[in-house]
């Protein structure tokens, strides 16, 4: 059985699952779909074409899924989609797609993001990520899974940041930064490779070598990008753990971190 505040507004169409909450003033469009037993903190506003999975907690004062700040958007139906068990805190701001991208603003799975978060439209952010408070995302930037934002982290529209990444606090990109790289500053700068959140997430001492050997290829070997791309493919013939970095080189982009 749902639990909704009395003062909460629950519009006509709006499909909520079992057990789901959501606290005093909130409101909920009436195409909005909330999946079972998530949690909506008071004041709430959770509009749009919205979808969002179950074992969520969205925090007091979240604007979810309203237009996009984009002056060519002109009403079109686009959707934001959340998946499961994510933890989004208070005033943080979600807005839906545009019809200049693939017409969705999407999160994953089991997310910490923590207050001021704002994701904008056309975002497409994976799972197990983690946003500090006030990191802001830019229109259609790419997140991998596991990357970790540290606060007042700013990213540039159209930037991709790869998996199992780390921004210092303060960080600005304007570049694409590739998996397993930190940076901080700005304008940003790398060091190294997270090989600490590597140990964490079951990676061996072998993959964790072979990768900061292919950071060294990529940043300090002087080799240009094309070179270092060409060695790196050989490289994860040998270690299917490089694949990840391989790819995200192969697309073109804003340019890496460099």
């Amino acid at each position: 059985m749902s639990l909704i505040h009395p003062t909460a507004i629950i519009e006509p169409g709006a499909r909520l699952g079992e057990n789901v909450s959501v606290g005093a003033y909130s409101l909920i469009g009436p195409h909005v779909e909330i999946g079972d037993n998530s949690w909506i903190g008071p004041h709430g506003v959770i509009t749009g074409h919205t979808r969002i999975g179950r074992d969520n907690r969205i925090y007091q004062f979240c604007s979810i899924g309203e237009v996009p700040q984009d002056k060519k958007y002109n009403d079109e139906p686009t959707r934001l989609e959340i998946g499961d068990r994510n933890t989004i805190r208070e005033f943080c701001t979600f807005n839906c797609g545009t019809a200049q991208d693939v017409g969705v603003t999407r999160v994953g799975d089991d997310n910490w993001i923590m207050a001021y978060v704002h994701i904008a439209h056309d975002c497409q952010v994976g799972n197990q990520t983690i946003f500090a408070n006030n990191a802001t995302l830019g229109g259609h930037v790419h997140i991998g899974d596991w990357a970790i934002l540290g606060g007042f982290v700013g990213v540039h529209q159209f930037c991709r940041i790869g998996a199992h990444s780390f921004c210092g606090v303060g960080s600005v990109l304007t570049q694409d930064l590739p998996p397993f790289v930190t940076c901080s500053g700005n304008p940003c700068a790398t060091h190294g490779v997270n090989s600490e959140g590597l140990k964490r997430r079951g990676y061996s001492p072998e993959a964790i070598t072979a990768i900061k050997r292919a950071y060294k290829t990529l940043y300090r070997s002087q080799l240009s990008l094309a070179e270092a791309r060409e060695r790196l493919e050989a490289a994860a013939a040998e270690t299917p753990e490089l694949s990840p970095l391989v790819e995200f080189l192969a697309v073109p982009g804003r340019g890496i971190v460099r």
